[in-house]
Order: C-alpha cells, then sequence, then structure tokens
C-alpha cells in the first residue's frame, strides 16, 4: 500500500493534465450539437479504461449516447464491484456568468473550475486513477471491478434502465460503487446511505371554458387560479404535516442510531436560513432540519400558472390554472402510491365550482444502504485512512434513479462514496471541484478496493456471492 499511495502522491501534476483533457471535451448530452463530442468523450473514457489497464473495453450503442465498459477480474473469489458513473455534463448556460470558460479548467484558490469536474468527470477520474495505481505498481487489484459509464444521466438516464435489463449476466455483481454525490462539508468526510424517492405531478383547474373580462364577470364564477390556490394552501396543515390522507402510513422511522449520528454533523439552523436569506426556517414540526431534509417526506409546490403574466395590465378572469407538484419519498413509500393518494386526495377536495384534472408525470423509489453493511464499512475505513479523520453518517434529500433500478434489477446495493463537496455549483456557472478532496478521494478509493474483502469476509456476505 505504501508503494501504491506513493505512486497516487508522485503523479499528482499528472493527473490535473489528464483530468484537463477530460474536462476539455463538451459532453453536453442535452444538446444535438454536441453529439459527436459527446461521442468523442465516450472514445476517451474506453482509452483511458484501456490506459489504466481495465479489460474487455467495449462501447455499447443505444438510441441514444453510448454507455461504456470494461472488466478486471484477476481477483478470484474476492467481492466484484459494480462502478457506475457517466460522462456527459449540463449545458453551460448562462455562459456570461462563468468567471473563467467552462470547458478550459482554471485552478483558483485551491479548486479547479470546470464543467463536469464536480458532477460528475472528476469524480470518475479519481477511480481510474485508483484502479490505474494498483496496476502500474505490479500489484493485482484486491477485489474485482466492472466499469458501467454511461453518456445520459443529465438527460434522464433514457436508455440505462434498458442496458441493464439486457445485460445482467455481464453485470454480474456483488455491490455497485458511486461517486456523484457530496460529502457533508469541507474537512467533513461522510458517507451517504440513503436518498428519497419522487412522484411528480402535474395538476390542471377548469372554471369556464374560455377567459373571460374580470369586470364583467368577476364575482360570478370561481377563478381557477384562487382555486388552485386555495387547494394547494390545504396541502400542509399548521404543523407543516402533508394533509393526504394515508401519506405517511408507509414511512419508515429513524432509529436512534441514524437520529444520534444526524447530530453529530456540524450543522447550525441559523446559518443555514442566514445562507438562503430567509428569515426563519419552516418544515415539519417534531423534526430537526437535517430529519427533514433527507428521512422524511415533503410535499412541494414547483410552479403555478395561470391567466395573463405579461407586461402591463390585462383585466382577464381565467380559464384555467396549472400547477407542478412534487413529492419526496422515504424508504418504504412508493412512488405509484404516493400519486394514487395524491391524486384521490384532490380530485375529493375540489370544489364544485371547477373541474379538476391530475397526472402523474414520473416517478421514483427511495434507496437505503444498511450501515452495517460491509461495503458502507469499507467506506468509513477507506475514508477515515484517505483523509485522516473519522468519517460521519448521512443521508441526501435527492433522488438518483439508477440506484434503486440496480437494486430491483441486479439485486445490489449501493454504496455512495462521493468527494464533491454542497457548494461547488454543479448544474451551474463555475462548477468546480476541490483539489485536496479530488487527491483524498483517489487516496481514499485505492484504500477502498484494499478494504473491501476484509469486511466482506467478516460479513459472511461472500458466501451469498453471485
Amino acid at each position: 500500500m505504501e508503494r501504491i499511495l506513493s505512486f497516487v502522491d508522485a503523479n499528482k501534476e499528472k493527473y490535473l493534465g489528464e483530468l484537463k483533457e477530460f474536462l476539455a471535451i463538451p459532453s453536453v448530452s442535452s444538446q444535438s450539437a454536441h453529439n459527436a463530442d459527446t461521442r468523442r468523450c465516450a472514445e476517451w473514457v474506453a482509452a483511458q479504461m484501456r490506459t489504466v489497464g481495465m479489460n474487455n473495453v467495449q462501447i455499447f450503442e443505444t438510441p441514444g449516447h453510448p454507455i461504456v465498459y470494461s472488466e478486471w477480474l484477476g481477483a478470484p473469489g474476492a467481492p466484484t464491484v459494480l462502478f457506475y458513473g457517466h460522462y456527459d455534463v449540463q449545458p453551460v448556460d448562462p455562459v456570461n456568468l462563468w468567471t473563467s470558460p467552462p470547458f478550459e479548467s482554471t485552478i483558483r484558490d485551491g479548486d479547479l473550475y470546470a464543467r463536469g469536474s464536480a458532477d460528475d468527470k472528476g469524480q470518475i477520474y479519481i477511480h481510474f486513477k485508483a484502479i490505474e495505481a494498483y496496476t502500474k505498481n505490479g500489484a493485482p487489484l484486491p477485489v474485482n471491478i466492472k466499469m458501467l459509464i454511461e453518456g445520459e444521466e443529465e438527460v434522464g438516464s433514457a436508455n440505462l434502465e434498458d442496458f441493464v435489463k439486457g445485460h445482467k449476466d455481464l453485470l454480474k455483481a456483488d455491490l455497485v460503487l458511486i461517486s456523484d454525490s457530496s460529502m457533508f462539508a469541507k474537512g467533513v468526510p461522510s458517507v451517504c446511505y440513503g436518498l428519497r424517492g419522487l412522484a411528480y405531478m402535474e395538476v390542471e383547474v377548469e372554471g369556464p371554458n374560455t377567459d373571460l373580462h374580470s369586470g364583467s364577470f368577476g364575482g360570478s364564477v370561481h377563478n381557477p387560479v384562487q382555486a388552485l390556490s386555495e387547494m394547494i394552501a390545504s396541502l400542509h396543515d399548521k404543523n407543516g404535516r402533508v394533509t393526504v390522507k394515508g401519506f405517511y402510513n408507509d414511512v419508515r422511522s429513524l432509529t436512534k442510531a441514524e437520529r444520534s449520528a444526524f447530530r453529530k454533523l456540524p450543522w447550525n439552523d441559523k446559518s443555514y436560513a442566514k445562507k438562503l436569506g430567509v428569515r426563519q426556517l419552516y418544515g415539519e414540526k417534531g423534526f430537526t432540519t437535517l430529519e427533514r431534509l433527507w428521512a422524511r417526506p415533503t410535499l412541494e409546490c414547483n410552479g403555478i400558472w395561470g391567466g395573463y403574466t405579461g407586461e402591463g395590465a390585462k383585466t382577464v378572469l381565467p380559464s384555467k390554472a396549472f400547477a407542478k407538484i412534487s413529492m419526496r419519498l422515504v424508504p418504504d413509500q412508493t412512488s405509484a402510491q404516493a400519486a394514487k393518494l395524491f391524486e384521490k386526495h384532490f380530485l375529493k377536495m375540489a370544489p364544485k365550482t371547477v373541474s379538476v384534472k391530475v397526472r402523474a408525470l414520473h416517478g421514483g423509489e427511495a434507496a437505503i444502504t444498511p450501515i452495517d453493511s460491509p461495503g458502507v464499512k469499507a467506506a468509513v475505513a477507506a475514508l477515515q485512512k484517505g483523509f485522516g479523520k473519522k468519517p460521519l453518517y448521512q443521508r441526501e434529500g435527492g433522488s438518483i434513479p439508477i440506484v434503486v433500478q440496480f437494486k430491483n434489477i441486479l439485486g445490489l446495493d449501493t454504496v455512495l462514496l462521493g468527494f464533491g463537496l454542497p457548494d461547488e455549483n454543479a448544474h451551474a456557472p463555475d462548477e468546480h471541484i476541490n483539489l485536496d478532496n479530488f487527491f483524498g478521494g483517489i487516496r481514499t478509493s485505492v484504500h477502498f478496493y484494499n478494504e473491501l474483502p476484509a469486511f466482506w469476509k467478516a460479513g459472511g456476505a461472500g458466501k451469498k456471492k453471485k
């Protein structure tokens, strides 16, 4: 291990040069003008896989952008890790808000700025270099590794689920490893073991069959914007709880150990409120802010519109009003059941003065990996060695749909070992990654692959190996 880690330290400048080359490819998956760049990026990933010592490197075509696969299976009897990441990036607009060009990597104050640096090229590259540290030093990897890198994560991974379903044998493994998330804060290494799910709805409220003059008709019909606003306002009670009947029936409660772990995190409500520019925080009564963010379900109005919203005045009583409403879900809720409960509740409470339609747009399930599982234990040990500090446990409020798909299709739990930071502007101008975290991530990944076999054996997981 000393030789391997010394190799990492000796090659820092080389790593930065290669990473800048990776980040210079504008692989914006949502824009057809960049289709050739996205293809070139897939080929770059495949070439890098070969360089670091991976075998059976393949570029799989999809109806969209390619999926790149490789494997190293030289550790018989050891667990097999399926590493997942994505090489596509978000658009850079508004480009005028970038301090430096988005595809020209620039280092300022210990951070590397470029689109994709944190999400997710920089974090993919961490694992390339961890693997290379073994293979270039004559040290066989302690585990078997399969890498699955897609090019459509930023546009919803439309073709990934079908690929996974169609390649179950190829992707057979013991656990999934993903580095596409954040640590809790700078200097606070942490393991994320849970994600919330999502049910996304659209509602339509219709009153009169056409827009009306508000002077001639106001006072005689129920304004759909008013009716919709009243209905949305009634979706929470005075304690911040969602009023949809049955909404909390399947919610898994936090354990005492989890609540204790959350309290150990360096968190301050006043600082959080100040950073967000609000005078006071809001949420479900009886839970801390972190508990509400990570382990309690929510219902939010994401957008509302109807009537005239242009410049100047137009005295119209609109015919229709619309809203987008999302529900963040926790184990053991399901998106289908949440959507069904919401639709039933919303239709039932509609006043007779309007008609209401409810549409479920899409959904995903919550995911959780037991903190006493071998993979999470190995991640904890690796983070402590990589960053010299005992890590803490956290969940995240967002969703990563592929985590649930890996569980449902392949039967695999996922270890989320992220090295980004919450304020690194992923998806926004001036995206960046902290270089201390970047190099610490390489060391941690080296340790993770080395630590996993012992924890796997101690946990008896090897007996269940697929």
